[in-house]
């Protein structure tokens, strides 16, 4: 049973304020709890842009990047409800440079040794990143060490074919080699972005006229989008990087953004910015089980573990920081969920959440019918642990 306690949530803004932005390590940030989709607290703090001074504001806009993931995922899923794609579908019926795909297994530039896919790349392995893509990092987990990884140095001609759009960038990243056999590991990756090319492909219209007509609109989101339009620039917040010299190195001044003007691909794994209203009534459409959106069905899809065997995320996963790894974790379709709680030590099992990677975090906790969000803009997400320091402040709070 759920005891939310207004004095606790008040204490732990003043956590926020005291730990995070008095001691210079974000700029500001916005918090807002719900318990069955009623808001009972909601605290802006701080400034959203320091060298102008200008207050946190309730309708701040904010580049939310890899939580984009989920609402893509979730226009996925639309298409999967309607028919027009199948979950275990090959990539290759939608994007030709995708068939007779070929795998990593060593070696490195001329020399580099290259197997036949053993089975092909599917819309399912897309969603739970176990498609065999990377992020074109330059470090991976080779062999127990953290090595360059000699897959990730051919991402550049992807990158390339980029500046042909969308579809363009998603089939030249066929024509690569996969990082390990699809459907056996787990890697972050752009996988998102060629869910996003199969959502143009198979809807006929660029991702962001399918997400605008067919979630934002339908949820209010009006301010939810791929970039600024010049009547909301004074809105948008700027972003600060946490580096050794500088814990608020600006990074993203928000008078000469390049989010002020439409990108050169609208990118399905990082690509949106948003305010925090518009991303809770995302949130709280999952947690009302599709609110009409999507069936409830494919919300449970989306939000429960997908990973082979329903084994945790940590077995499989191939990535360099153990940072982005909690014990504990699975993956559904475009974001986690929490399997044992005692090991990923918050009370929340069942949850599902996603972060972005300028600390944007949300979650949805379905036994507590709780939504918690949080906004700033402070790259890279992992700088200081804060979204399980938040998870755990939060509980505390209301249990």
């Amino acid at each position: 049973m759920i005891s939310p306690s207004l004095p606790k949530l008040a204490s732990v803004a003043r956590a926020i304020e005291a730990d995070f932005l008095e001691t210079g390590r974000f700029p500001g940030g916005h918090l807002r709890v719900l318990v069955k989709g009623k808001t009972i607290f909601d605290a802006r703090l701080g400034h959203m842009d320091l060298a102008r001074q200008t207050p946190w504001s309730k309708d701040a806009i904010v580049r939310i990047y890899s939580m984009t993931k989920p609402i893509v995922s979730a226009a996925l899923m639309q298409l999967v409800e309607r028919g027009t794609v199948r979950l275990d579908q090959p990539v290759a019926d939608f994007l030709p440079g995708w068939r007779s795909q070929r795998v990593w297994v060593g070696g490195s530039g001329e020399s580099m040794e290259t197997v036949a896919a053993a089975t092909p790349v599917t819309l399912r392995h897309l969603l739970t990143h176990s498609a065999g893509l990377t992020y074109g990092t330059r470090l991976a987990q080779i062999g127990g060490q953290t090595v360059e990884d000699p897959v990730a140095l051919l991402y550049a001609r992807a990158d390339a074919a980029a500046a042909h759009g969308l579809l363009a960038y998603a089939d030249a990243l066929g024509g690569l080699p996969l990082r390990y056999q699809p459907g056996t590991r787990w890697m972050y990756s752009v996988a998102t972005d060629v869910v996003g090319a199969i959502v143009e492909a198979a809807a006929g219209a660029t991702l962001g006229d399918v997400l605008s007509r067919e979630i934002f609109a339908p949820l209010g989101m009006r301010d939810t989008g791929f970039f600024v339009p010049p009547a909301h620039k004074a809105r948008l917040g700027a972003c600060y990087m946490a580096t050794a010299d500088d814990p608020l190195r600006l990074v993203d001044d928000p008078e000469s953004s390049p989010f002020l003007a439409p990108p050169r691909i609208e990118s399905g794994g990082g690509g949106l910015l948003s305010t925090l209203d518009d991303y809770a009534r995302f949130a709280e459409m999952l947690r009302r089980g599709g609110d009409g959106l999507l069936a409830p069905a494919s919300v449970a899809a989306m939000t429960s573990n997908q990973l082979p065997g329903g084994g945790e995320l940590k077995a499989i996963a191939l990535i360099s920081d153990p940072r982005l790894l909690p014990d504990g974790m699975g993956f559904g379709f475009g974001l986690a969920t929490t399997l044992d709680e005692a090991r990923a030590g918050v009370p929340a099992n069942g949850d599902y959440y996603w972060s972005g990677a300028a600390t944007t975090i949300w979650w949805v906790d379905p036994a507590r019918d709780l939504t918690v969000t949080f906004l700033t803009q402070l790259l890279p997400a992992t700088a200081y642990g804060f979204q399980d320091w938040l998870k755990r402040q939060i509980y505390s709070a209301i249990d």
